[in-house]
């Protein structure tokens, strides 16, 4: 894992690394790679009378360890970011920057794509978007106060909460997760489209790409050969439209 996603390029706040949880998924496993830190701060002490340090105890007891990339994921060339913009166009030479470069040259965090003239219409996007997330009722669609449609030639791009990270860049889209309510506000203000998927939508559909690099691992180390590597069938949004 740190191969594929150096622990240097998680934001200074994040919680990484190889942590001790339980995901109850696949009794048989020695590890379990988890996006999400499943304690995101620090613990004064453990309790079984909460469940997640209940979780904690019982992956202890059983000697299975966890192991959690987060916003390295993110922020590492063809990583999460990456994989978001390809909805757009799945060729390699897509136009992207960071949104906040890092001193690591392999990655940074978010992305901004531009796109080639003429741009895409906002609906078109949505659509794209939808495909590429393989979910159909849980986008919302933010459009500017000055109201009128024009083509997308910008997009900023951020998995799970980009609220913080897009601050006033300037961008046609603001594409993530979820924001706070003041910020889409703000965005409309400043004339920017904002769409939100729900936050771990915008992360699980990668799962699958990062299964493929982990097997790919082997040819680098023969410690791992024989790797056997199964995806939680279990997680999932955990909101859902009634």
């Amino acid at each position: 894992m740190e191969r594929i996603a150096p622990l240097r390029l998680a934001e200074s706040w994040d919680n990484v690394g190889l942590m001790l949880a339980q995901e109850a998924i696949i009794s048989t496993a020695s590890v379990v790679v988890c996006y999400h830190p499943v304690m995101f701060r620090p613990l004064s002490a453990l309790t079984l009378d909460n469940p997640l340090q209940a979780s904690l105890l019982r992956l202890i007891g059983s000697g299975i360890s966890l192991y959690t990339p987060h916003t390295a994921l993110d922020s590492v060339d063809g990583g999460i970011n990456d994989w978001l913009a390809s909805a757009f166009d799945a060729s390699s030479d897509l136009n992207t920057s960071y949104l906040k470069p890092q001193t690591d040259p392999r990655g940074g965090t978010g992305r901004i794509l531009t796109l080639p003239e003429p741009g895409l219409p906002i609906l078109d996007i949505v659509d794209r978007i939808k495909r590429h997330l393989h979910i159909s009722g849980q986008i919302q669609l933010s459009v500017p106060y000055s109201g009128g449609e024009r083509n997308i030639k910008t997009i900023a791009i951020c998995a799970g909460s980009g609220g913080s990270v897009f601050g006033n860049v300037d961008a046609d889209l603001y594409f993530t997760g979820e924001m706070a309510h003041h910020e889409v506000l703000a965005a409309k203000a400043l004339g920017r489209y904002v769409i939100l998927c729900g936050h771990t939508n915008t992360e699980r559909g990668y799962l699958p790409n990062l299964k493929q690099s982990l097997l790919a691992a082997p040819a680098e180390d023969s410690a791992l050969s024989g790797l056997e590597i199964q995806i939680s069938e279990e997680d999932r949004h955990p909101l859902q439209g009634v």
